[in-house]
């Protein structure tokens, strides 16, 4: 196991600057995820990491040593791919053992190294099966039986759940949380879906257009998102940001552009006389007789809670109700907005206003 420092690393093809200027320091046995929209730079900085790109400049180090002009095969790393890139022709132990093989070690190293991988991981039965005979799912566990018997100081994830169903995406979060808890190996892991981030991080680093917004604990980035990026990023459904200004007259009251009034708890002084970005996550409204009308556009029920979209005002805005919300589309709901759950952002910069 090894920290690993990203210092000040770009990468440039051509003139075109794809990452710019890229600082995170990842601890020893840390589960970071690297998260942002298609594009943001996320895989290549991680391509990075492992030498199957150039670094335009800066420096990486895993475990203190620099590793930029090394080859992938001398970084005592593992990567796991989004497309498994398991040899067919090969049975599913043969493929965990392949890069043993490589490395010369002997029949009795190789068993000593897949037996136990195996049965981390649920494969013991499957050792002899070829990969057209296994579900994706055991498939993507193959993968990552090829990376833990190589024992890294590093494992290196590219999207591996991407192009699996959706319920077998949660227990493969699951299982791969559950293994770093177990290996405790340093780990970096690449994602667009912010709900794996939330859900399997230590650290979460949010990227955009090649630069790093904010770097954070999942929960540190959802209740303080540092600008409009993160906040409408992290968060399912999306934060609902509405534009408007604080009333000079009390502070307690937020105007929005279209005239409608929204509640708001401790106003930094930084607000005075600005055009702001009032964002309210859909958990901050709750149903209440004498609140805020709001006109129901759609009902998304989902057993366990009512996801609504409506209107306030001109602006549309998702809620999310803990009750079952029995109305029909173009009926008027109210609700009470909790003005302690309340973000308030500069308009012009996009940053979030702190005490």
């Amino acid at each position: 196991m090894a920290s690993v420092d990203i210092v000040d690393v770009r990468k440039n093809y051509g003139s075109h600057p794809v990452i710019k200027g890229v600082d995170i320091d990842i601890a020893d046995g840390e589960f970071v995820i690297l998260v942002g929209p298609s594009g943001c730079g996320k895989s290549t900085l991680l391509r990075m990491l492992a030498g199957l790109e150039h670094i335009t400049s800066g420096e990486v180090r895993i475990g203190n040593k620099v590793v930029n002009d090394l080859p992938p095969k001398d970084r005592d790393i593992a990567m796991v791919f989004q497309n498994y890139a398991l040899y067919p022709h090969m049975t599913v132990a043969d493929n965990m053992a392949f890069s043993l093989k490589l490395k010369g070690a002997s029949s009795a190293q190789i068993e000593e190294k897949v037996r136990p991988a195996a049965q981390i991981l649920g494969l013991s039965h499957l050792l002899d099966r070829f990969p057209r005979q296994l579900s994706g799912g055991q498939r993507q566990r193959v993968a990552m039986g090829r990376a833990i018997v190589r024992d890294p100081q590093v494992f290196l994830f590219d999207e591996p759940l991407s192009n699996l169903d959706a319920k077998l995406r949660v227990s493969m979060r699951a299982e791969i949380k559950n293994l770093h808890q177990r290996l405790t190996t340093t780990t970096v892991y690449v994602t667009h879906d912010q709900i794996e981030a939330m859900t399997m991080a230590d650290k979460i680093v949010v990227m955009h257009d090649g630069i790093v917004e904010q770097i954070g604990a999942p929960l540190e980035l959802y209740d303080r998102p540092a600008n409009l990026f993160v906040a409408g990023f992290i968060g399912s459904p999306a934060m609902n940001m509405i534009t408007g200004r604080i009333d000079p007259s009390d502070q307690s009251r937020f105007v929005t552009a279209d005239g409608v009034v929204l509640p708001v708890g401790r106003v930094p002084a930084s607000a005075a006389g600005k055009e702001l970005v009032y964002g309210m996550r859909p958990e901050a409204m709750t149903l209440a007789p004498e609140g805020v009308p709001l006109q129901v556009v759609v009902i998304e029920p989902t057993g366990y809670e009512s996801q609504v979209v409506a209107r306030l005002g001109q602006a549309e805005v998702s809620c999310v109700f803990r009750e079952r919300v029995m109305v029909a589309p173009g009926e008027t709901i109210h609700v009470r907005v909790d003005p302690a759950a309340i973000h308030l952002f500069d308009a012009a910069s996009g940053k979030r206003l702190v005490d």
